[in-house]
């Protein structure tokens, strides 16, 4: 495929997460990837770059390939696992030639009582695990770390356990029964509480069920599942049941992958280019530093437990010891006013490395409000919006246009953590003032 063919297809691909495939005349899928944006991801394969960015396989494919395919997904989670599915069914040779399976990655569902899961390499799998114990294996996973980031997501929807040991109602000396001690992931939510008795072996089967769909890229299978859960509870006036499963409705559909996204983050700085000398020896020096990025957001409910903070992502990582908290003081729904009362204080402190960028959630209204602090201020900084659909996903990036397209995925990432460390900071806040009263 040459670069002409690849611009009649590239207005067709979405910015959003997804699978792409690079297929041959003879409908041979070559190679099959992961993205979080598919435009950007795809776009990166024409560049002049690619044979020493990427290496002589991926060269091939694309010379070789006559049309790329794709798959949108609702998440990076759902790419991820989509990824494995496919790679597995098909065995690209793309995908499979430069690695055997022994170095791949896997997340297994053991054959127990109350089944664990626990990823490990593809050597571990086949020298240690015996077919016996295993009940369910998914994979291969071509990046360990994208795996660990999204299993920690699944665990915090379904709870579930790794290495606790299930609950035996034994006796004492006195006869009584001893009281079981929860594991430490029980404590944090993390263990559905079989180490301690609280969940019956069918219950936790459940779990393990709706863990698999999601494994199993079955996510419409599971949302319909749960909301049949969900309505019969309701109909049986179990009603906190049916608010627990409305909850895990809302988080699977609202997946927020900020540690997976991570990723796929472009490595500007990986292999700057060394200065270059002209012909009168004045220097060029190489691009600019990394810029530090500030995010800013606010949250709330019907204008109580106003929460403002502001995270920080600094030389490609994000920077948590530089993450604010800004308890509004203002009073009622206003967020353009809480906005500006966050950023207002923020740059107060002249302490602080100064940003080069914000991002604020919202669209020109947000974005004027924190460009007329900084001019007050006199703080020199670009400062761009991300605004959402109603589905609070990102549809665009209001702002300096070259800064958009070189630093895109940095911005989506900062606007998506402020997000989640707003709604984590007012759920403090509501908790904290609900245990007052």
């Amino acid at each position: 495929m040459t670069s002409q063919d690849f611009e009649t297809q590239v207005q067709s691909f979405p910015d959003e997460p997804g699978v792409y495939y690079f297929v041959a005349p003879d409908k041979e899928i070559l190679y099959i990837g992961r993205a979080t944006s598919l435009r950007d991801r795809l776009k990166s394969y024409f560049k002049d770059d690619l044979l020493h960015a990427r290496g002589a396989l991926l060269v091939d494919i694309v010379t070789r390939a006559s049309v790329i395919e794709w798959t949108k997904t609702d998440s990076v989670l759902e790419a991820i696992i989509l990824e494995a599915n496919l790679i597995k069914k098909y065995q690209p040779h793309g995908n499979t030639d430069e690695k055997d399976d022994k170095s791949f990655n896997y997340a297994l569902i053991t054959a127990e009582d109350f089944p664990r899961i626990i990823l490990v390499r593809g050597k571990d799998f086949f020298e240690r695990f015996p077919q016996s114990e295993i009940k369910y294996p998914f994979g291969p996973y071509t990046n360990s770390h994208s795996l660990k980031e999204g299993l920690k997501i699944i665990r915090k929807i379904f709870p579930f356990r790794d290495s606790c040991t299930p609950y035996e109602m034994k006796l004492n000396k006195r006869g009584e029964f001893l009281v079981p001690r929860p594991c430490f992931n029980r404590q944090i939510g993390l263990c559905p509480g079989v180490c301690s008795g609280e969940i019956s072996k069918r219950e936790y089967a459940g779990v393990i069920q709706n863990i698999r769909l999601l494994f199993e890229g079955k996510k419409t299978k599971l949302v319909r599942k749960l909301e049949k859960e969900m309505y019969s509870f309701a109909k049986h006036q179990e009603f906190e049941k049916a608010n627990e499963i409305k909850r895990k409705l809302f988080s699977i559909t609202h997946i927020r992958d900020v540690s997976v996204i991570k990723e796929d983050l472009p490595e500007h700085d990986k292999k700057a280019s060394p200065p270059t000398a002209s012909a009168d020896r004045r220097v060029v020096s190489p691009r600019p530093p990394y810029p530090r990025i500030e995010g800013y957001d606010i949250s709330h409910i019907q204008g109580s437990n106003t929460a403002g903070v502001m995270v920080v992502l600094e030389g490609r990582h994000m920077k948590k010891s530089d993450y604010r908290l800004f308890r509004i003081r203002r009073k009622g729904i206003n967020d353009i006013g809480a906005l500006k009362e966050t950023i207002t204080r923020r740059l107060n402190h002249s302490e602080w490395p100064s940003p080069d960028v914000i991002v604020v959630d919202g669209s020109d209204a947000q974005k004027r409000v924190a460009e007329s602090t900084l001019a007050r201020c006199a703080i020199k900084a670009d400062v761009v919006a991300v605004v959402k659909n109603e589905r609070h996903k990102p549809e665009a990036v209001l702002g300096n246009e070259q800064l958009i397209s070189e630093f895109k995925r940095e911005i989506l990432l900062v606007n998506s953590e402020a997000h989640r460390f707003a709604v984590k900071y007012h759920r403090k806040l509501r908790q904290k003032n609900s245990l007052s009263r």
